[in-house]
């Protein structure tokens, strides 16, 4: 039989995380609860869970800043994040995104809607898995295997996202994609995400491909490409 999925719940009103963990149990998963950020590192250090749900408003350190300083550790820098918050207003979800979330829910939410999430977010990393092999572009190269990407020979750290963000477009180099298409692949039909969602991530990718940021393209009115480098650039 398999395992049920771990989800990390890190919320600070003991309510509200005891109404979500007994919902997730129902949908099949095993939560675990954390009140904050000191809570949540113990509970990450002890058992790295399948995927964390994250409040962006906790006492201490905020839910966001302690996304960004997940996303900036090795053994969890690809772990699935998914911010939980009454938040609403696009520039928040946008700044979770820029974060390094995975999904962004806002509060009320159903129970249903927050399984689907969660497991829409588990698919695409299980996902990520599948199709094993080394993918080169000039001088940059992505191994599905080891995610790990470089480029001359060093090493450059992605998030999860932004790795499958250019794990799909080295697979179709010279393509134009929409974003329409990018939330499709890289996303998923169940993640409830914004276009402008693609910019954001398209922006961290360049940031992290440095010397390389110019092989993604933009194409204005129709969306972005992998390019391959000409002459002696990337």
């Amino acid at each position: 039989m398999e395992a049920a999925p771990k989800v990390l719940v890190v919320e600070d009103e003991a309510a509200i995380a005891e109404l979500i963990a007994t919902s997730l149990r129902h949908q099949g998963f095993a939560p675990a609860l954390a009140r904050d950020a000191v809570e949540a590192r113990r509970a990450l250090q002890a058992d790295l869970p399948d995927v964390v749900l994250l409040d962006w408003m906790l006492p201490g350190e905020s839910g966001e800043s302690f996304l960004r300083r997940l996303r900036a550790e090795p053994t969890t820098r690809e772990l699935p994040i998914v911010m939980l918050t009454a938040r609403s207003e696009e520039a928040d979800k946008l700044a979770g995104f820029e974060g390094g979330a995975d999904d962004y829910i806002t509060k009320p939410f159903s129970p249903a809607e927050l399984a689907a999430r969660l497991r829409a977010v588990l698919r695409r990393r299980q996902g990520s898995a599948v199709a094993m092999q080394v993918l080169q572009l000039g001088r940059l190269q992505l191994d599905t295997d080891t995610h790990r990407v470089s480029h001359d020979g060093q090493r450059i750290h992605l998030g999860p996202t932004e790795f499958r963000l250019l794990s799909h477009l080295m697979r179709q180099p010279e393509r134009v994609h929409s974003r329409a298409s990018l939330l499709s692949h890289v996303w998923g039909d169940q993640s409830f995400v914004e276009d402008r969602t693609v910019d954001v991530h398209i922006k961290r990718l360049r940031a992290a491909l440095g010397p390389a940021a110019s092989m993604v393209e933009t194409v204005r009115g129709a969306g972005y490409r992998l390019c391959k480098p000409h002459g002696g650039g990337a």
